[in-house]
């Protein structure tokens, strides 16, 4: 582990027992070895079912760990110690309907050890670096979704926390807001913020984090950077091009003949979007000349980068195949 590591996780197992059948044990974590450093914008990834939640109520010391070793801000999980200095956004955090945005504030800050005459000093500043400047004295029964999360938000932030711990926070914001929401994580790295992110939302992902980990069934599957975890893809995507193409859907399919096909999207005004694997110069040039001689107007070819979703997918997929492989087959 490094000196400078805010969360320092070491062979953390976690297992339920089944309630009904008390013989049957879920392994939800299995030796995961994790550090995140001071920092950074570090984002934790994985289908439903993998962990994710579980692991972050063990960092916080919500649900016990089983086995390993967990310390943030070099104390145990769940110490007074490391909460002091933590933020914490559940996924689906749940205000009492009495509050307005105002006295929510104070809420949250008395729990985090806030004087009240600080929350009133700070308050308006918080509300409006979430959009929220109008609305302190207003019965939160009236806010959205997105309101909502966006309060929850002022409030992981309100005690000035070394590291902050967000559950999905771009939940139920539209477009506009979550781009605002990357803007407010990048400015609390920069002031030396250390943020812990779980969010199914890959391409946020890709644009915010230094670095990310993949869990699958309860196992780590990789932990890197955005680019180290893209480079796992290789040639398969390195080998694609993408192509808007302008004509009919018959006419591109009968021209494309046998050439592989990865992905296919219409869109609009007969113009489709198509990704194709080809292996040489050769074959790209071969099939430029099929595509024009077919009347096909080509308005775009671009060499195919690989995203955060195509990794994640990929590793995802080799971890499924290793579970199938390692499964003796039946006499």
């Amino acid at each position: 582990m490094s000196n400078d590591a805010v969360i320092e996780v070491s062979q953390l197992c976690k297992s339920y027992r089944n309630s009904w059948r008390s013989s049957l044990v879920v392994n939800a974590l299995q030796h995961v070895n994790l550090d995140v450093q001071a920092g950074e914008v570090f984002g934790l990834l994985g289908p439903n079912g993998a962990g994710k939640t579980t692991f972050i109520k063990v960092l916080l010391g919500i649900v016990r760990k089983s086995a390993g070793k967990v310390r943030l801000l070099g104390a145990p999980e769940g110490s007074r110690k490391s909460r002091r200095n933590i933020g914490y956004l559940p996924e689906q955090l749940q205000f009492s309907a009495h509050h307005t945005a105002y006295s929510a504030l104070d809420y949250y800050g008395g729990l985090s050890g806030v004087s009240a005459a600080r929350v009133r000093s700070c308050r308006d500043e918080l509300l409006q670096q979430v959009g929220l400047e109008k609305w302190g004295r207003i019965s939160i029964r009236k806010f959205s979704k997105g309101m909502m999360q966006r309060l929850g938000l002022a409030q992981a932030v309100l005690h000035k926390p070394q590291l902050l711990i967000l559950d999905e926070p771009t939940d139920g914001l539209d477009p506009v807001w979550r781009s605002q929401v990357r803007n407010i994580l990048v400015d609390l790295r920069n002031q030396g913020h250390t943020v812990f992110l779980n969010s199914h939302l890959l391409q946020e992902v890709e644009m915010v984090c230094d670095r990310v980990a993949i869990l699958d069934k309860g196992h780590l599957k990789f932990v890197g950077s955005v680019d180290d975890v893209k480079s796992q893809m290789g040639a398969d995507v390195n080998s694609q091009l993408e192509l808007e193409l302008l004509g009919s859907q018959a006419a591109i399919q009968s021209a494309l003949g046998e050439t592989v096909v990865s992905s296919w999207d219409p869109l609009a005004n007969k113009r489709f979007m198509i990704r194709l694997k080809l292996n040489a110069q050769d074959d790209v040039d071969d099939c430029v000349d099929r595509l024009r001689a077919s009347g096909i107007s080509i308005v775009r070819l671009t060499k195919a980068q690989a995203s955060l979703e195509d990794a994640f997918l990929s590793i995802l997929e080799e971890s499924s195949q290793e579970a199938t492989d390692s499964v003796p087959a039946k006499d």
